[in-house]
């Protein structure tokens, strides 16, 4: 199983990710755990300095921008 975590403080941006990050997940019919990591340390220990951010297995794949529903879904495959 995948996990999957979105990073940010829990503003309007990071909120959109999250979401975009779960619908991909039901569209790509993938199941994963999905984290929240609202913490500035845990941020800056797995390297994330601008929000939002997505990590896929703890891979970063997209920091600083909102991703789009296809490039997460390519993510989950």
């Amino acid at each position: 199983m995948k996990t999957v975590k979105v990073y940010g403080p829990g503003c309007a941006r990071c909120k959109q990710t999250e979401q975009i990050v779960r619908i991909a997940m039901e569209q790509a019919g993938v199941e994963a755990t999905l984290l929240n990591v609202h913490d500035y340390q845990q941020m800056a220990a797995d390297g994330i300095m601008s929000t939002p951010a997505v990590a896929v297995d703890d891979v970063v794949k997209v920091a600083g921008r909102i991703p789009t529903l296809e490039e997460v879904k390519s993510w989950l495959r």
